[in-house]
C-alpha cells in the first residue's frame, strides 16, 4: 500500500532512529502487541467478513518502523493496518480484527478484518521469512473469519491485494505485486501460496505448486457416530443431532438463538469438548454426556452464553486414526465460519469454533478420517 507522501517521508526519515536490531529472535507465528492502538485508539466501526486485503508497504524499512509510525501517526496521517509482516517473518499488531483499519478506501476498510502490509526489503534471505509469515497470515485470516482463500477472484469475496481494489473499487495503488515481483513471486505464484498457505512459517518458498497427495486407503476404519444437541439460553434443550448432514436435522442449536449448555457423545471411542462462554472465558474439558447432570454431563452454565466450542476424539487402539471435524455459525454473521480439526490439521481454525463475543447459534459435527466440509 502507498502510504501518503506524509507518511512515507516520515518513516525515511525516522528509520534510523526507530531502527530495531534483528538478533531478537520471534517466531514467525508470534504477534508482536507492542504497537497496537489501545481501545481508545482506531475506527470503533465494526467490519463486514467479506475480503482480507494483502499490502506491501512501498517504502524499504524495518516492519518495525512501521508498526511504529502508524501507532503514533494513526490519526495524523489517516492510515494504518491490522497487520505489519516483516523484519526477518515477525508480525507487529497496529489495528484490532473485525474493527475498520484505514488501508485502502471507505468499501475495502468496511468489509476487511483484516488488512495486512508487508514490509519491503533488499535481503533476499529476509525476504523469504517475511513472505511466509505474510502468507501464511492471508491465508489463516480468511479461513478464521469464513472467507474464500482465492486471491483477486471475480467474486466480491476472498482474499484481495491492494490492486484489485484500485481496479474494482477506488485507488491508485498497484501493491503487493511489485514488491512480490522484485524477488521473483509472479501473481499466480502469490496466488497458489495464498490459496494453500505453507505447512510451516519455516518453510522455504517453493515456486512449483505441491501435488496432491495420493489419498490412502483406511486398513481398519470403523463408523463413529457422534450425537450432541445444545440448550437454548433461558430455554429448553433442543433436539439431539448424530453427525452432520443438511437441512434443519444437519445441526445442533437453533439459528439466530444464543445457547448456554452443550453435550457430545460418541458409540465409540471417546471424546473431550469444552466451551467458552461470554461471560466466564474457557470452561473445564467434559468427559461425560448426560443432559440431567449439569455439573458433570454438559458444557456451559445456564443463562450464560456461548460463543467457542473445542474438542477432542481419541480413536480406540489398533483402528484407522480419526477426529473430530467440526464448525459452527455465530448469529452476528452469515455462512458458516472455518472447519476446524481436533489434531490441528487445518490451517487458522484449529483453536476453536465460533467467533467470541458472538453467540455461537449452530454447530455441525463428524468423526472421521477426512473433512466433509
Amino acid at each position: 500500500m502507498k502510504l501518503k507522501n506524509k507518511l512515507i517521508a516520515g518513516l525515511v526519515a525516522g528509520a534510523a532512529a526507530f531502527f530495531v536490531g534483528l538478533n531478537q529472535q520471534v517466531s514467525a507465528a508470534t504477534v508482536n502487541n507492542d504497537y497496537a492502538l489501545s481501545a481508545s485508539e482506531g475506527s470503533s466501526l465494526r467490519t463486514s467478513s467479506n475480503v482480507i486485503i494483502a499490502h506491501a508497504t512501498a517504502v524499504y524499512a524495518p516492519a518495525r518502523n512501521v508498526a511504529t509510525y502508524e501507532k503514533r501517526e494513526w490519526y495524523n496521517v489517516g492510515a494504518y493496518v491490522q497487520y505489519i509482516v516483516g523484519d526477518g517473518g515477525k508480525i507487529y499488531r497496529v489495528g484490532a480484527e473485525g474493527y475498520q483499519a484505514w488501508g485502502a478506501g471507505s468499501w475495502a476498510n468496511a468489509n476487511a478484518p483484516v488488512q495486512v502490509e508487508l514490509a519491503q526489503t533488499y535481503d533476499n534471505s529476509e525476504f523469504h521469512k517475511d513472505y511466509v509469515a505474510y502468507v501464511n497470515l492471508l491465508h489463516s485470516s480468511a479461513i478464521k473469519y469464513g472467507i474464500p482463500t482465492d486471491v483477486d477472484s471475480s467474486a466480491w469475496r476472498g482474499v484481495k491485494s491492494h490492486l484489485w481494489v484500485t481496479n474494482h473499487v477506488w485507488g491508485n495503488h498497484t501493491d503487493p505485486y511489485g514488491y512480490l515481483a522484485s524477488h521473483g513471486i509472479t501473481k499466480a505464484q502469490f496466488a497458489h501460496d495464498v490459496q494453500y498457505g505453507f505447512s510451516s512459517s519455516g518453510n522455504d518458498v517453493n515456486p512449483a505448486p505441491k501435488p496432491e497427495p495420493k489419498p490412502v486407503n483406511p486398513t481398519n476404519k470403523k463408523h463413529v457416530d457422534v450425537t450432541y444437541a445444545m440448550h437454548q439460553r433461558n430455554g429448553h434443550w433442543l433436539s439431539p443431532v448424530k453427525n452432520a448432514g443438511s437441512g434443519a436435522n444437519g445441526f445442533a442449536g437453533m439459528p439466530y438463538s444464543a445457547h448456554d449448555l452443550l453435550y457430545i457423545k460418541v458409540n465409540r471411542g471417546s471424546i473431550k469438548y469444552r466451551v467458552h462462554t461470554i461471560e466466564d472465558g474457557w470452561l473445564p474439558w467434559v468427559h461425560k454426556a448426560n443432559k440431567n447432570d449439569t455439573v458433570n454431563g454438559v458444557a456451559g452454565i445456564k443463562g450464560h452464553t456461548i460463543d467457542g466450542v473445542q474438542m477432542y476424539y481419541t480413536t480406540p487402539k489398533g483402528e484407522t486414526y480419526q477426529q473430530a471435524y467440526y464448525r459452527s455459525q455465530s448469529t452476528q454473521r452469515a455462512g458458516y465460519l472455518g472447519t476446524c480439526a481436533d489434531n490441528g490439521s487445518v490451517a487458522g481454525y484449529d483453536s476453536f469454533a465460533g467467533m467470541l463475543g458472538e453467540p455461537l447459534d449452530r454447530l455441525q459435527i463428524s468423526i472421521n478420517n477426512s473433512s466433509e466440509y
